[in-house]
């Protein structure tokens, strides 16, 4: 019996091998993001970005704003007509404020942070920019994800567990 035993026991280490070794990393959770799409309310050529910055504002007037802090992931990146935030925590109220190619810095309303993972339209007017959230769904979409992966892993375990006892009782039998 106990032969059985160690032979159950090195059959599970040896599948264990078989699972590729993974770094584990800190801080890898979902994060709080926003995306912002830029549409254009300007007429004659078409604006692009040159930089931008997200305030974060506790009060509701945005009398306490205070840039968005770059750390690690946290920060506000912008291409030509899109900006998206990662932060480890958003504060309730926000201005955005952007620098575009005709040299004029545009700031937008005071909005509010719409979710986890938020989306905006910016209209760009003549002299300010006009910041609307977009009603979405997904909530927690690369959480979502993991759960069932994780889910499915957990499940393939069991069934391989399963089936390795099932055989070490019928070659108990025989």
């Amino acid at each position: 019996m106990i032969s059985k035993l160690t032979k159950l026991f090195l059959l599970s280490i040896f599948f264990q091998l078989l699972l590729p070794a993974r770094v584990a990393l800190a801080d890898t959770g979902p994060k709080p993001s926003m995306d912002f799409e830029f549409k254009q309310d300007v007429t004659g050529e078409q604006l692009t970005i040159a930089s931008g910055i997200l305030y974060e504002c506790e009060r509701p007037d945005c009398s306490d704003a205070a840039p968005l802090e770059e750390l690690g992931p946290q920060r506000l990146t912008c291409e030509a007509n899109h900006c998206s935030a990662f932060a480890y925590g958003f504060s309730p109220y926000h201005r955005l404020e952007i620098q575009f190619s005709d040299g004029q810095t545009r700031q937008s309303n005071i909005f509010e942070t719409a979710g986890f993972n938020s989306k905006y339209t910016v209209t760009v007017r003549p002299g300010d920019l006009l910041v609307e959230a977009q009603f979405s769904l997904d909530v927690f979409p690369r959480t979502g994800t993991l759960l069932i992966a994780c889910l499915c892993a957990l499940g393939g375990l069991g069934l391989l567990v399963g089936l390795i006892v099932v055989v070490a009782r019928r070659s108990n039998k025989n």
